[in-house]
């Protein structure tokens, strides 16, 4: 690989974010941040009286985190419970604490119903009280289509109800090592991303029956 290939795949990682464990230490399903704050942000998009500027998500207690059931991806969090850590601005002559509630109770819903976090704290931060709000930012348009292997697993994968389209951030879309398969997946609207993710896991299972275990990455949700 060049050195511009290089620092190509490296902002290419970065930009994921952390990868955070969907669902629970059986589950075997991780979420990139990427794909996380951009479904979260939308929510926080809808509120009135305020704009999020940024929007993050870290374990909340690393010591509480569990072992996962099958090998994680390469730098991947254990499952356990996730900080959410929002900085806003807010118009001026709202009243602060109603806004903050319902940014709150938005994150915390929209975490736990439309993409199966476990959160435990959200944290609010208002870094300004504003006349205009700004234009909501742009999360930038999800992963192209990738050129699909003609593999069992990969078919098996892609058809998947709810499977957008197999992506390729850490490496190739279906890897398999050791007897380990993990598989990057895009999901589509409106189907509920760790729903799908169990579902990609039994089906390439069923299409893998020598493989030990499977795990699934969204790299964005629908």
């Amino acid at each position: 690989m060049t050195g511009d290939g290089w620092n190509a795949a490296v902002r290419r990682r970065l930009g994921l974010g952390r990868l955070l464990a969907l669902g629970g230490p059986e589950d075997g399903v991780w979420i990139t941040e990427r794909a996380a704050t951009s479904v979260l942000g939308a929510v926080a998009a809808a509120l009135p009286g305020l704009a999020v500027t940024s929007l993050r998500l870290a374990p909340a207690d690393p010591g509480a985190a569990a072992e996962p059931a099958v090998p994680p991806p390469p730098s991947a969090l254990p499952p356990g419970p996730l900080r959410v850590s929002a900085e806003v601005v807010a118009l001026g002559g709202r009243p602060l604490p109603e806004l903050v509630a319902a940014l709150r109770e938005a994150l915390f819903t929209a975490a736990r119903e439309r993409l199966g976090l476990v959160v435990s704290d959200v944290d609010v931060q208002v870094t300004a009280l504003l006349d205009d709000l700004p234009d909501p930012p742009n999360g930038g348009p999800p992963p192209g289509p990738t050129d699909q292997p003609a593999s069992a697993t990969a078919t098996a994968a892609l058809t998947t109800p709810g499977v957008a389209r197999l992506t390729a951030e850490l490496g190739p879309p279906v890897q398999t090592a050791e007897g380990h398969v993990r598989v990057e997946v895009a999901t589509a609207p409106p189907h509920h991303p760790l729903e799908v993710a169990r579902a990609v896991r039994t089906a390439v299972g069923r299409a893998a029956p020598d493989a030990d275990s499977v795990a699934v990455l969204i790299t964005w949700a629908g």
